[in-house]
């Protein structure tokens, strides 16, 4: 079961896709700017938000829940844009969508290479709230500040912290996402070009994407653009919403 949030009701519909340790609600403003032109879908991936949690979590399998939850509701042509991992979820559904069905595709700060781990101690901080049950807010982040020094990160990662029987708990599978995150660092499977047109946006102060990842974008995406958010990191869509906004309204558009 995918769980997804709309915004608006008229408009080509748009479906978003967060990164890891996110959820649909990361989205809500940009969603909120966007939905006066498009019919937004921001989904929860499978062992994130309240999406149901999925072993051994491959793109192709995170790719065809997605692929599944449209036709399921009647979303049959869309646009598609994704961010870091979901991002790379995005690219997977444009190997593996029927001819037609994304109309346009945005990947936002993520390439379809494979990636050195960086995740290692908040897995392990997730985990220790998962296993602590805390009392509350601050002593959840008091906990993970042992494993994440950098405030802004921290409170990105408890946004999917809620209220539970016994305490705070995390709306992912953290379990699954440990065991799956080998595969997660990967590229997409994906084998023969796509040429849905495709937008690269980057954040000028991130290395997720380089100018050394160019041919492999190109050689799997030859229709593929790019442009850069100044002054903007990974986080580009929270960091800088209204340029964010308007390039995605100008390439839809």
């Amino acid at each position: 079961m995918i769980h997804a949030k709309q915004y608006g009701s008229s408009g080509p519909n748009l479906i978003v896709i967060h990164g890891l340790f996110g959820n649909a609600d990361n989205w809500h403003s940009i969603a909120q700017s966007l939905a006066e032109n498009f019919t937004i879908h921001c989904v929860d991936l499978p062992n994130h938000g309240q999406s149901d949690s999925m072993p051994d979590a491959s793109y192709p399998k995170m790719a065809e829940a997605v692929l599944n939850w449209a036709h399921s509701n009647n979303i049959n042509r869309f646009y598609l844009l994704g961010h870091s991992m979901g991002g790379k979820v995005a690219m997977q559904m444009a190997a593996i969508a029927q001819a037609g069905q994304i109309e346009k595709l945005i990947v936002v700060d993520i390439a379809p290479v494979d990636y050195e781990p960086s995740h290692t101690r908040i897995l392990e901080g997730l985990k220790a709230i998962d296993e602590a049950q805390p009392a509350s807010r601050k002593e959840a982040d008091s906990l993970l500040s042992q494993y994440e020094s950098n405030l802004a990160v921290r409170q990105f990662l408890l946004k999917s912290l809620t209220k539970k029987e016994q305490g705070f708990g995390l709306d992912l599978s953290v379990k699954n996402i440990a065991d799956s995150y080998s595969v997660i660092l990967k590229k997409p499977e994906i084998s023969t070009a796509i040429n849905t047109p495709t937008l690269f946006i980057k954040g000028e102060n991130s290395d997720y994407i380089v100018a050394d990842y160019q041919d492999a974008i190109f050689k799997l995406f030859p229709q593929a653009s790019f442009k850069m958010i100044s002054g903007a990191g990974h986080w580009l869509h929270a960091e800088k919403p209204v340029p964010f906004s308007s390039l995605v309204k100008r390439f839809l558009d």
